[in-house]
């Protein structure tokens, strides 16, 4: 049976915790906390608890090693577990630069090591009946895509929205189309904590044609947990938040020109869902992880999509605007985030109200009388 060890006990290590220790063999835990040692010590008497990481990459018998630590840490422990030899499953992003994450790719290859990003949605029933639909054609050709991931909290302070959350909705994006993006926009704004962006909007091109768009916040009424397919024949929607209809298929579409105004006219049929399974996506990707541990799958395949995932967001993280900023929308640390809210005085890009505000004051104050025409 796999060895694994967990490091990382904290908001979502518990859940990985329970589920490796019903599938691997659970050996270690490692959490710098000393009350969260003390907590889960007790409920895996069978695996041995550190706060030291090293200590954990010391043992020759452990086959791999599962990082739910805070994102900033992320690239650092992967890449030594990698070159202590153990296979590792990072949750996402696995890294905070395109770069750092291409230099765990090759560590990984060089290795024959499992790298694998934890992209969770990607093993939801209902996003594999998406891609379903898309490679065998039902929608038609796909013309569009678009995310809607909001909800009141939980308020991050060390990775801003575009990376907390747009990491799933992008993950899947990429992984319905299968082709990387050539262009990535995205626009924010940080109302609560200063350089952490709470509210991001986020536009992809691609190659094909297609595009896409993904709505990211925590500062929003409405939970939403949804993703959008538009297709020439046919349109799907699928809706975590829903309880039983977590896909649904919409015969609507465009349908010809009118002869007499050369407007369109548009087609309505039959909607229609599917049974999703009800399987734990959780429990489904530690299994997948597992596989490729033992040898089963694609071990490069999955590090190669995890860097595309990097990269776009990378790419969209570079804000265009009056203030334009290469590291706008990057996660970071406490004191460049503290360095980055002094610079752009707590705002990003062209979204700000108080730029606009007062450049409008500026302007009525060297023009009293001249109606102030925003460009």
């Amino acid at each position: 049976m796999t060895k694994v060890a967990l490091a990382g006990l904290g908001y979502w290590g518990p859940n990985l915790a329970r589920n490796f220790d019903d599938l691997a063999e659970l050996t270690w835990l490692c959490d710098t906390s000393d009350e969260r040692r003390a907590e889960f010590a007790p409920r895996y008497p069978s695996g041995r608890v550190t706060g030291d990481f090293d200590e954990v990459l010391a043992d020759d018998s452990l086959d791999a090693v599962v990082i739910a630590t805070p994102v900033p840490t992320h690239y650092d422990l992967a890449k030594r577990a990698l070159e202590a030899g153990k296979h590792v499953l990072v949750e996402k992003p696995p890294a905070m630069r395109a770069i750092e994450m291409d230099e765990l790719v090759e560590i990984a290859a060089a290795r024959d090591l499992v790298l694998m990003p934890g992209h969770l949605l990607l093993y939801h029933p209902g996003v594999e009946k998406l891609k379903q639909l898309v490679d065998a054609g039902e929608l038609g050709d796909v013309l569009c895509i678009y995310g809607n991931r909001q909800n009141l909290g939980i308020v991050r302070t060390n990775e801003n929205a575009l990376w907390s959350l747009g990491v799933h909705d992008l993950s899947v994006i990429l992984y319905l189309l299968d082709e990387e993006p050539s262009e990535a926009v995205a626009h924010g704004n940080a109302f609560l904590t200063p350089g952490v962006e709470d509210v991001v909007f986020c536009y992809l091109r691609f190659p094909s044609g297609k595009i896409a768009h993904m709505h990211l916040s925590w500062l929003d009424p409405h939970k939403m947990r949804r993703i959008t397919v538009v297709g020439r024949e046919k349109m799907v929607v699928f809706d975590d938040m829903e309880l039983e209809r977590k896909v649904t298929i919409y015969e609507k579409a465009p349908w010809k020109r009118a002869e007499t105004y050369g407007e369109w006219q548009t087609r309505t049929g039959d909607i229609s869902s599917p049974k999703i399974s009800t399987d734990e996506p959780l429990k489904l990707e530690c299994q997948h992880f597992l596989r490729l541990v033992a040898g089963d799958g694609d071990r490069a395949k999955v590090a190669r999509d995890g860097a595309m995932v990097v990269r776009a967001l990378e790419q969209g993280a570079r804000v265009r605007g009056r203030r334009q900023a290469a590291d706008a929308l990057t996660p970071l640390d406490d004191q460049a985030r503290a360095t980055a809210a002094r610079r752009r005085g707590g705002w990003i890009g062209h979204l700000d109200r108080r730029g606009l505000v007062c450049r409008d004051k500026s302007r009525r104050a060297r023009h009293p009388g001249r109606p102030v025409v925003r460009s």
